[in-house]
């Protein structure tokens, strides 16, 4: 893979991840996956919700007269309405606890993934750095070496030399 072909592969939010480096500036961060809706019935701009609204009577668009039985059965009714506001009312307040919760849960989760992630860079960094500084000092290695191989041949040399006479004068 030519130098051109490895700078244009791989770059974008939806590219196969197998030609991805992040140490090139690409990346798999999917904007649509990060501002995605945590519900599909959650309301945003997208998805505004419904307007309707409750009405558990009929508006009276008239004046009009009612039989006492109407009136208790609206008495009653009004009644059980009561009763089911004030419940509903303490059921939201609870939904709303819930999901305040929830979002601390999930505020609380994102800090502790950038922490990862800015952890993670760090030491990447570090590892970075002593790459760097072991590639440095490749050369003096090379140098070292040289030299322990010289002093093995020129010892090798020697000992044949010397086995050599010592043959010689046998």
């Amino acid at each position: 893979m030519g130098l051109l072909t490895k700078m244009t592969v791989g770059y974008g939010g939806n590219d196969d991840n197998s030609n991805k480096r992040t140490y090139t500036g690409d990346h798999a961060i999917d904007t649509d996956k990060v501002l995605a809706a945590t519900d599909d019935n959650v309301i945003n701009p997208l998805q505004p919700g419904n307007w309707e609204s409750i009405r558990s009577q009929d508006v009276v668009s008239s004046p009009q007269y009612f039989t006492k039985e109407q009136a208790q059965q609206l008495r009653e009714t009004a009644k059980a309405k009561t009763e089911g506001a004030t419940a509903s009312k303490k059921a939201y307040k609870s939904l709303e606890k819930i999901e305040k919760a929830d979002t601390a849960v999930h505020k609380s989760h994102r800090g502790y993934q950038k922490t990862v992630a800015n952890c993670e860079a760090e030491k990447l960094r570090s590892n970075a750095r002593l790459a760097r500084r072991l590639h440095g000092l490749r050369p003096e290695y090379t140098q070292m070496g040289k030299g322990v191989e010289n002093a093995a041949s020129k010892a090798d040399a020697r000992i044949l030399e010397l086995r050599t006479k010592v043959k010689a004068g046998m």
